[in-house]
């Protein structure tokens, strides 16, 4: 079962993603596509649905990362649209994305017109959000559970690879994925704040590498047959 919402809380909370997108755009999201698709995406819905209502409704569209079971969590709005406008996402482009969760950012992904591919480590995160993706009208991702540190190859080359948690090294895999041309964004370090970190492949063996400051996620797992 998940919760739906009357039509007055969903008055509500059109206003909230209002109010949520004008903070983003104060603090340095100028991407029209991602605020679009900020204000489009019903992120309360995203949370933990076991009890027939979301769990911390009321901070679903503060800047938080909050719990979502499996001991994950929903990344800041601020580090998905930043994420999201660093990988300059165009319509029609091939993406995957590396830690599915609850599939929020997938949705943003989706919204900006990209097929996108996502595998996820949690067995339970995996088996939820393959169900309510569809549920909410963004079921045409491709959804895989499997080691996100393998990538998946059987679908390569991807214009952009986006990982969602925290990782000690930048897999050898995923940048051989990578299309020439393309961006990857993903967070380094193995402490509680990572370094975010931009590669543009150049060449089967050059790339462009920025780094972009500190950030928060759970550890990316890998190892997982």
């Amino acid at each position: 079962m998940f919760y739906k919402v009357s039509k007055e809380d969903e008055y509500l909370f059109q206003g909230k993603r209002k109010r949520l997108v004008e903070q983003l755009k104060e603090k340095g999201i100028t991407d029209g596509q991602v605020l679009n698709a900020i204000l489009k995406i019903p992120r309360h819905l995203f949370f933990d649905q076991s009890t027939g209502r979301p769990a911390l409704l009321d901070h679903a569209y503060s800047d938080k990362a909050l719990p979502i079971g499996a001991g994950q969590t929903i990344s800041h709005p601020f580090t998905v649209a930043f994420q999201t406008q660093k990988l300059e996402v165009k319509r029609g482009e091939k993406v995957l994305e590396i830690g599915t969760g609850c599939g929020y950012q997938t949705a943003v992904l989706i919204e900006m017109g990209a097929k996108v591919y996502s595998i996820e480590r949690q067995r339970e995160l995996y088996d939820k959000t393959k169900l309510f993706l569809p549920y909410i009208g963004y079921g045409s991702a491709k959804l895989y559970y499997g080691d996100g540190y393998k990538g998946l190859p059987q679908y390569a080359p991807y214009d952009k690879i986006i990982v969602t948690a925290g990782a000690p090294y930048i897999p050898q895999d995923l940048l051989q994925q990578l299309t020439i041309g393309g961006i990857m964004i993903i967070p380094i370090g193995e402490g509680a704040e990572q370094i975010m970190n931009v590669l543009i492949k150049k060449s089967g063996t050059e790339f462009d590498r920025q780094e972009f400051g500190k950030f928060k996620f759970v550890p990316m797992l890998q190892n997982k047959n």
